[in-house]
């Protein structure tokens, strides 16, 4: 019970602030420029004229896979943002005074920042989809929207985008500067991952290593991502090896955090 009444809260204080709705609007506007930009070009140019062949079968998928391949992003910032918030505020002491089971708190803000996340990955599929869909539609390719393999790929979407918002709760439990934990997450998605990423590729040895890097294990667990555009084998981790590597990077930053700086006075 005690819970469930933490959750119940957290809702009420994440609700209560712009914050998720403002990331969630530029998330779908940005997600859905990228996969109608992508569609327009394959559309228009044809699948192998300046790149890897694609089949009109496997390029709805890639497509819609922009919604967690470049929209995973939002979700840990709103994760990490809704702890460090805290932190800044000084917003936790009454959280403490009314719970004093500290545990209680943090898992609360997990399960409650889980949930998001999964709302974040409909909307983000609500861009990439309808953008999406829209413009192969347009050039005469089938989107292929009554394919049971598009709402697999769906579902497992969801579970990224909610893993990817538990690994932001940890993240800012780990590091509660606010500021560090946003530096944090753009020059590691934007930068440093990317380029771990592409270094990996060049050799066999790195590229067993970098299967286990955060976006690698995500783009096996949706099954689809245009970073592996240009890999025949794609993604080499199992679907639910992805997700159990996300879920296992969100629970050892969220443990860690939890026994260094949540446990630390807040005011």
């Amino acid at each position: 019970m005690n819970l469930v009444r933490g959750i119940r809260s957290e809702i009420t204080k994440l609700l209560s602030t712009r914050l998720w709705w403002v990331l969630a609007l530029i998330m779908v506007v940005y997600v859905a420029i990228c996969a109608g930009g992508l569609a327009a070009v394959f559309g228009s140019v044809g699948s192998g004229a300046r790149g890897p062949a694609i089949s009109h079968a496997q390029l709805p998928q890639l497509i819609y896979s922009f919604a967690s391949s470049i929209g995973y992003v939002f979700p840990v910032l709103l994760g990490a943002l809704a702890v460090t918030s805290e932190f800044r505020y000084q917003s936790l002491t009454p959280a403490f005074l009314a719970q004093p089971r500290r545990g209680v708190v943090l898992g609360a803000k997990v399960v409650t920042l889980f949930l998001t996340g999964a709302v974040f990955g409909v909307l983000a599929l609500l861009g990439s989809i309808g953008a999406g869909a829209a413009v192969l539609s347009a050039f005469g390719i089938d989107p292929l929207l009554g394919d049971p393999e598009i709402w697999a790929f769906i579902g497992r979407s969801v579970l990224a985008m909610a893993l990817w918002s538990a690994i932001g709760v940890g993240l800012g439990a780990l590091v509660p500067s606010q500021v560090a934990a946003i530096v944090i997450v753009l020059a590691f998605t934007q930068f440093v991952e990317p380029l771990l990423r592409f270094a990996s590729s060049l050799t066999d040895w790195s590229a067993q290593l970098g299967q286990f890097l955060p976006g690698s294990a995500s783009d096996a667990l949706v099954g689809s991502s245009f970073f592996t555009i240009a890999s025949a084998a794609g993604p080499a981790l199992e679907w639910w090896q992805g997700g159990l590597m996300l879920a296992a990077i969100a629970a050892v930053a969220t443990l860690i955090g939890f026994f260094t700086s949540w446990r630390r006075d807040v005011s």
